[in-house]
């Protein structure tokens, strides 16, 4: 038995776990504490370990703990958000065992980290004031795929999306297209065929069918008729 399963079990004061399920813990979400401060891991995993809704599988600090982690497959892996890179933590747990879901703890209530979690990959986290009841709350959550949290979280989530999809729009309207194509998907957006777009612009149909065809692969699209709802309000302007 490795050091670090030893001091888990030691810890939570329970039988070793069996190819990652206790006799005792059918059921429950069965979580590994990832951190390099062996207080905080040791203390969390006595802490959840009294609550009984849990299934501590161990403990551990990375790089080491990784190769416990392939090897028991826990349901969610509790992450300390005080590692110095614990927003690249996701990634590599995820490498090793696709799917994972990642609760981060003692998350700052900073707008910018409460972003960044959500773009590292974080299923959940709970904030530096949580209790061991929101921790466990946020873990259940993960496992079920979803994700409550405050209303002034949920508008910075919605914030940080529209900014995504805004950036996203604005690189393939000024970008993307050619002067000529956008020109020929204002006129689309008018309702005009390939043939009247054709005399419209004095080029051959097949130079029409073309382009759009070119549009359509760009915009990331299959039907011309799903070139307005694409394109931001305005873009034809540029």
């Amino acid at each position: 038995m490795s050091p670090t399963r030893q001091d888990s079990d030691r810890a939570c004061n329970r039988p070793a776990a069996i190819d990652g399920h206790s006799a005792e813990g059918a059921g429950r979400p069965r979580i590994f504490i990832l951190s390099n401060v062996r207080l905080y891991r040791e203390g969390l995993a006595v802490t959840l370990g009294r609550t009984n809704a849990v299934d501590i599988l161990g403990a551990g600090a990375p790089p080491d703990a990784f190769a416990r982690v392939a090897e028991l497959l826990p349901d969610v892996v509790v992450l300390d958000s005080s590692l110095d890179d614990s927003l690249s933590l996701p990634r590599q747990m995820r490498e090793i065992v696709p799917g994972i879901k990642i609760v981060a703890f003692a998350v700052s209530g900073v707008e910018q980290d409460v972003i960044a979690c959500a773009e590292a990959g974080i299923s959940a986290f709970v904030p530096r004031e949580g209790s061991t009841e929101d921790l466990i709350n946020a873990v259940r959550q993960a496992i079920r795929g979803e994700l409550v949290c405050s209303p002034r979280v949920t508008a910075l989530l919605f914030d940080r999306v529209a900014a995504l999809s805004a950036g996203r729009i604005k690189s393939v309207d000024g970008h993307a297209l050619t002067p000529r194509e956008r020109e020929i998907v204002s006129l689309v957006e008018r309702g005009l065929s390939n043939k009247e777009i054709a005399r419209r612009l004095s080029v051959g149909t097949a130079t029409v069918k073309n382009h759009v065809h070119n549009i359509l692969e760009k915009l990331h699209i299959h039907r011309r008729g799903e070139v307005a709802g694409r394109m931001h309000p305005g873009w034809s302007r540029l």
